[in-house]
């Protein structure tokens, strides 16, 4: 007996932890979206300024709408083609019935990145323009499969004449379809439409790959933020998880309600829930029609004026002011499309399969491989006129010396932060990048997941150039990974590195100039330093591709970006030091903002500082070797 309930309250101690495991997480979210500061995980105290950010935010409000849209399109569509063609292959032979079969198992066996280049290749071929109708047709087609599987069981499970029995009872074909077979096959349908909604919902890769337009859903919204992750992302999380907690709640509570209650439950009084419906229909009418209208005279003044009244932007997600494309959109009556990528090469490969945009803003190197590409035209200096206003630092920069190409946006640097009160700031300054295989420091280091970087602060602490293609210098910088990796146990991260240098979980990271503008803000126990062997002084900046198909339009917001209030707000926003002028002395000399940050205003006369220069075949030998730098750890 005594083993019994020891079994027992082992057992229930199991699932507690089993169930801890589950919801933790979702907790979490939970309570950080009602934190006050920026940090995902220090708690400073209750607030609902990230919920007031997520309503004042139009592009999450549309990824939001885009998602549902979506989700219950492809899900209504996907259900019922899956359906029939399950009922269908019911009463077809078994040699093609099997044939079909194993055709619809491809689409849920074959990796999610191989059907997404599949299918951007195929709409590039095409010529369709991607958005909403070819994100739909992605989810579509990879839902039908999986309503397919749900249906087909209970079709099996059926007598295999009950159709010609219902027929002999006087029913036609499609009676005997939606009076006895669909009700008895109705649960492998609302399955299939539950994994199908599920599936569209949670979806990234596909939707990466088959979007455009400015049509994101939520997983590519937060999967783009690649500079630092939006807080505003855990209200909308808590959002979402209260509506699916609200919908499990009625699906499971109404059968037990109408199971306890009968007749006693009172009947909706249909009649005033149509009158009620109808008023707020025909208010939501009448306010979209007058907006729309003033809408329309704006953009039909705009396309008369610039050729068209919509600009396309790609650039890395939270790289942008808060008020710069509402602004941009009010000041010149237009509409702003904007598109996140993770990475350059991301962008890359979506300028090959031929998606067209109007301005883009990608790195230094990436303009020097997109000069060489042919895909770029060049600006018209005519038309923007404050490109005098650049800071020198930013002016005649190896990758476009004449700015025939390109409009600084941002420009920074590579350095490391670093926690003064454990970290001896003379010896950190004496020993440059070689801090990071101090054993002193071992398992107290964080590392920038980038091949790129990371060969960067192995060349200048070997005294290579960081753009070398020499074997033996590529060789030695390997070697002197290698012995940090296995010396030091570095934690290697990515953009988690701001939100934890913030809240001092480790010692010294390798970090952007940008990130290290905010963590420093945050934490006044960390400080920055660039060696003095030299480090990536990097620009983004901002190009017309020869593809774009409104470059006047295009021009004006270069000219708008490079203008002083467009540039205060984004650097003050971003981080990043700005190219104009104006804005980078005052940034950098008001107390209020930057004066005492040393990590906003990158260096300009280090000797040894270079920028990365586009060389695909050293990128792609130092992946190789950053790959086995890691797996040694």
């Amino acid at each position: 007996m005594r083993e019994r309930k020891k079994s027992g309250v082992g057992g229930k101690l199991i699932l507690a932890l089993t169930l801890l495991f589950f919801y933790f997480p979702i907790f979490y979210i939970i309570l950080f979206s009602f934190n006050d500061s920026r940090s995902l995980t220090r708690f400073s105290g209750f607030s609902l300024r990230w919920y007031e950010k997520m309503f004042a935010d139009s592009t999450m409000m549309e990824a939001v709408l885009y998602t549902v849209l979506i989700a219950v399109l492809a899900t209504a569509v996907s259900t019922v083609v899956g359906t029939i063609t399950a009922i269908g292959l019911s009463k077809s032979n078994r040699v093609l019935s099997a044939i079909v079969e194993r055709i619809n198992d491809l689409p849920v066996m074959n990796p999610d990145i191989v059907t997404a280049i599949s299918l951007l290749m195929f709409f590039s071929v095409l010529t369709v323009r991607k958005g909403f109708g070819t994100m739909l047709l992605a989810h579509i087609m990879f839902c039908i499969p999986y309503v397919m599987l749900s249906v087909t069981p209970k079709l099996r499970s059926l007598d295999p004449n009950l159709i010609e029995a219902a027929m002999d009872l006087g029913a036609t074909t499609f009676q005997a379809l939606t009076r006895v077979v669909v009700p008895q096959i109705r649960s492998g349908i609302v399955s299939g439409a539950l994994i199908a909604f599920t599936m569209s919902f949670d979806d990234f890769v596909i939707s990466y790959f088959a979007t455009g337009n400015g049509v994101n859903n939520i997983s590519i919204l937060v999967y783009t933020m690649s500079k630092r992750v939006n807080p505003s992302i855990n209200a909308l999380s808590t959002i979402v998880i209260l509506l699916i907690t609200a919908a499990l709640g009625v699906v499971n509570l109404v059968p037990v309600l109408r199971e306890k209650h009968g007749d006693g439950v009172k009947p909706v009084n249909r009649k005033a829930t149509a009158a009620v419906a109808g008023v707020l229909a025909a208010a939501l009418i009448v306010t979209a029609v007058m907006g729309g209208t003033a809408k329309r005279r704006r953009e039909r003044d705009a396309a008369e004026k610039y050729g068209s009244s919509v600009l396309k932007l790609y650039l890395p997600g939270e790289y942008l002011g808060e008020n710069v494309i509402s602004d941009f959109e009010s000041q010149y009556g237009v509409s702003v499309i904007v598109e996140n990528f993770d990475s350059n090469e991301m962008m890359y490969t979506k300028l090959q399969a031929g998606d067209s945009y109007d301005v883009l803003i990608p790195s230094d190197y990436m303009i020097e491989r997109l000069i060489k590409g042919d895909y770029l035209q060049p600006l018209d200096k005519s038309l923007i006129p404050n490109l005098d206003n650049l800071a020198d630092a930013v002016v005649g920069l190896d990758y476009d010396p004449d700015g025939t190409w390109s409009a600084p946006y941002f420009w920074g640097s590579v350095g490391l932060v670093y926690n003064h009160e454990n970290v001896d700031p003379a010896v950190i300054e004496a020993e440059g990048w070689d801090i990071l295989r101090n054993t002193d420091y071992a398992g107290r280091i964080y590392i920038y997941d980038s091949e790129r970087d990371s060969f960067m602060m192995a060349f200048k602490a070997l005294g290579y150039s960081m753009n070398t293609d020499d074997p033996a210098e590529i060789e030695a910088a390997y070697e002197w990974l290698r012995a940090m990796n296995n010396t030091m146990s570095p934690i290697y991260v990515t953009d988690e590195v701001i939100d934890n240098m913030m809240n001092g979980y480790q010692d010294i990271a390798v970090v952007y100039s940008g990130d290290a503008t905010v963590i420093l803000d945050e934490n006044e126990d960390m400080s920055f330093f660039m060696p003095y062997e030299g480090t990536n002084i990097w620009c983004d900046a901002m190009v017309i591709p020869a593809n774009a198909e409104n470059p006047k339009l295009a021009h004006e917001f270069i000219k708008y970006m490079l203008s002083y209030e467009a540039a205060y707000d984004g650097s003050e926003t971003v981080g990043y030091a700005s190219p104009n002028a104006e804005v980078l002395e005052e940034m950098s000399t008001s107390e209020d903002l930057y004066a005492e940050n040393e990590a906003y205003y990158p260096r300009s006369d280090g000797e040894n500082d270079e920028m990365f220069h586009d060389n695909v075949t050293l990128q792609r030998e130092l992946s190789k070797y950053w790959i086995r730098v890691k797996a040694e750890g």
